[in-house]
């Protein structure tokens, strides 16, 4: 630390240059923020209140419907303490840009979802209503939706039987996820599956579910009901594929692609580049101060001082601009997840990304002023001063 006023001296000694590689330094930080707060937010379906669920599918495709009667068979498992069931709906409220994550679900469907927090007596209305749905919190304040509002949502894929694919609702209920809820748990929409059943038109509606949700009686059991429920259906023409619900949500989330995967090449790229213009500015740096480096040489200064000062030189760099773009990443993914209206949950920045952060600006900032340090460590104090 006794040398702090001179390594903070060097590194500014070309303030526009300096000032330059660091804001390059903070947007690669910011980027490296907030692609890691989309990565969280797409992995945050484990969660550990889902663990006593299954949910089994097509073994094809999630848009293969299956037979409704292939519930109370599943419900004869041993092991299975509830079922429920699901269909897509795709939702869409007066523009094609609001999108509606809607589901018709079966009547016991908010009973196996215990995260989902409605009150009592709109809970009642709601199994009363033919036509009732409850909504999430923010998905209801994203468009002004109260408790009584008739709202229309067009279906992306399911016409009525008059053939208009405007379907009314009426919102009987705005419900609360519950701490440690997956993410996006309060920005969907449901309605009872016998209204869809009732007035869909497409043939067979009312015979089949999207796919089922299982409610064990432990989650210890979860592989071995998982085995039984797929062999009820082996070598017929409605085979299935049960999973738990983090591995239904992962799976489904990868149908995107591979998030992880995709940020990980993004923040390789920019890092690489990254490292390609700081090495550069501290090669610059320390070429320009050739001489001054031999004075300090000369007046006692040892080789290894004179490495570790242009080491924390580059590790000084990196964490000025680093921890700058993670602080605003930290307060522009809370605005961005906001201003989607709640189509892009966000999560805060966690203790993790900031260690990680950390971790890569001690690396980067090693790694830029390693060879620049090499060569100072290693002038000639007579070459140098010659101007050799």
């Amino acid at each position: 630390m006794k040398y702090l006023h001179l390594i903070w001296a060097a590194l500014f000694r070309r303030k526009a240059r300096t000032f330059f590689t660091l804001i390059s330094i903070l947007a690669a930080f910011l980027l490296f923020g907030m692609l890691d707060a989309t990565r969280a937010a797409f992995s945050s379906g484990d969660s550990v209140i889902g663990v006593d669920r299954l949910v089994t599918t097509s073994r094809y495709s999630i848009i293969q419907s299956l037979p409704s009667s292939l519930g109370a068979r599943i419900a004869a498992v041993p092991g299975v303490a509830t079922v429920g069931s699901a269909n897509w709906f795709g939702g869409i409220y007066q523009d094609p840009k609001n999108f509606v994550l809607s589901f018709a679900v079966s009547d016991n469907f908010l009973d196996i979802y215990r995260e989902i927090e409605l009150p009592v007596e709109q809970r009642k209305v709601f199994d009363a209503t033919r036509t009732g749905a409850v909504v999430g919190e923010p998905l209801a304040k994203r468009f002004g939706w109260k408790v009584g509002d008739k709202i229309p949502l067009q279906s992306t894929i399911f016409p009525q039987r008059n053939g208009d694919k405007t379907w009314p609702f009426d919102i009987v209920g705005i419900y609360k996820a519950a701490p440690g809820a997956a993410n996006g748990t309060d920005q969907q929409f449901f309605f009872h599956h016998k209204y869809f059943q009732e007035a869909n038109a497409f043939q067979g509606i009312g015979t089949t579910v999207g796919w089922y949700i299982v409610k064990l009686t432990s989650p210890d059991r979860a592989d071995a009901v998982a085995k039984a429920i797929d062999a009820l259906s082996a070598n017929s023409d409605h085979e299935t594929k049960t999973q738990t619900e983090q591995a239904f949500n992962a799976s489904f989330a990868k149908q995107l692609g591979d998030i992880g995967l995709i940020v990980s090449a993004i923040m390789g790229a920019v890092f690489f580049t990254l490292i390609l213009l700081t090495g550069n500015t501290m090669a610059q740096a320390v070429r320009e101060r050739t001489n001054e480096l031999a004075v300090l040489k000369t007046i006692g200064f040892s080789s290894r001082s004179v490495l570790c000062m242009v080491l924390a030189e580059g590790v000084l760099l990196l964490l000025l601009g680093g921890i700058l773009g993670l602080a605003l990443a930290g307060v522009v993914v809370p605005i961005v997840a906001k201003g989607s209206g709640g189509m892009l949950n966000l999560p805060p920045l966690g203790s993790q990304t900031w260690v990680l952060g950390i971790v890569l600006m001690l690396v980067i900032g090693a790694l830029v002023g390693l060879l620049p340090a090499i060569r100072a460590m290693r002038l000639n104090i007579v070459d140098a001063l010659a101007g050799r």
